[in-house]
């Protein structure tokens, strides 16, 4: 029954997160499906495999939601922001207000993480286009 929950909760709320796609930007998508994916990996990983497995769980569904909704060439910087976003923000959370708190926590480390992981990558790929103009004299 418990499985059933979340995924029911999963469902909707990646229903939500298709139905504000046409309308936001791409760093708030990124924010989104990289909370989602926290939260979900953190609810199965904790079924699976306890405190640990909802660390791994943060990690990986974090970083699967970004790199989904990050563009190619960002998909890379996003993906790891998101999972030591995620990991960080679960432990935190799960220190300062539980198992709720974990959760918490995961979502917004996860969207944080990803969207900086995203930020970096574009500056790196900027200042490496930037540099390349005025290294071919």
């Amino acid at each position: 029954m418990k499985f059933n929950s979340i995924l029911i909760a999963s469902v909707l709320a990646t229903s939500a997160i298709t139905a504000t796609a046409t309308q936001a930007g791409n760093n708030t998508n990124v924010a989104l499906t990289s909370a989602l994916g926290s939260v979900v990996g953190t609810a199965v990983g904790k079924n699976i495999g306890g405190n640990t497995g909802a660390m791994i769980g943060s990690a990986l569904g974090g970083a699967g939601g970004a790199a989904v909704s990050a563009n190619k060439r960002d998909r890379t910087g996003a993906a790891i922001g998101a999972g030591l976003g995620g990991v960080g923000g679960y432990s935190v959370g799960k220190s300062m207000g539980g198992t709720n708190g974990g959760y918490i926590g995961s979502a917004l480390g996860a969207a944080g993480g990803g969207v900086l992981g995203k930020k970096v990558s574009e500056d790196r790929r900027y200042d490496d286009r930037y540099n390349r103009r005025y290294n071919r004299r």
